[in-house]
């Protein structure tokens, strides 16, 4: 396998934390760049995905495959959505998972299990994965107020390399709408990951008269 197609290779995990359109949105970014996306999708994901966005997505990972595709029209070869179990799955090992992942939404529950190495699940496990492997991994954390464990558990993964991004979009791009707010974070999570977007203008260029 080629760097270059190595590199257009990405996990993407969506858990049960509030912030399901950020998650959404994000899928829909990384494939119109033309990312091969493996998707993770925790059960109490799903019904956040149907309460915020009005999606009910199978459980089954080929029926949610093409549950998304419909919705957001994009090229089905581009997307693989995994099982929680499926311990065959390239994220699940060193020698094939993407070296980037990005949990969006993150609930305070995987944040504490990722930060303590449980790999209980497949998620869990591809974070693992990309934390043992020197990988890119981030973590956008959705809850408020943070406890003492959280924030423990934050700076924990932040000192091996993790970066975290809670979900706190900004306001300086004057959003007219939700959509504006959730393509805020979405931009900020492309420029981390290296991923050209032009969601939102880029302070100091379009504010200028």
């Amino acid at each position: 396998m080629s760097s270059k197609i190595q590199n257009k290779r990405i996990t993407l995990a969506w858990t049960g934390a509030s912030g399901a359109p950020y998650g959404l949105r994000l899928l829909e970014s990384l494939l119109a760049a033309d990312y091969q996306v493996y998707l993770l999708v925790s059960s109490a994901a799903r019904v956040v995905l149907a309460t915020e966005h009005g999606l009910k997505l199978p459980s089954g990972p080929d029926a949610a495959k093409k549950a998304l595709v419909e919705h957001l029209g994009c090229d089905a070869s581009k997307l693989e959505v995994c099982g929680k179990e499926d311990w065959f799955s390239p994220v699940a090992s060193g020698s094939a998972a993407p070296k980037q992942m990005v949990v969006c939404p993150c609930s305070a529950g995987t944040l504490a299990s990722v930060a303590h190495g449980m790999s209980d699940n497949l998620l869990e496990r591809a974070a693992d994965v990309v934390l043992k492997e020197r990988g890119q991994l981030l973590l956008v954390v959705r809850e408020t107020p943070f406890s003492t464990l959280h924030l423990e558990n934050m700076l924990k993964l932040s000192k091996m390399g993790v970066t975290i991004m809670p979900a706190a979009p900004g306001f300086y791009h004057q959003p007219e709408s939700i959509e504006d707010l959730v393509d805020f974070m979405v931009a900020r999570i492309l420029d981390h990951l290296g991923v050209e977007q032009g969601l939102v203008p880029r302070w100091g260029y379009d504010q200028r008269q």
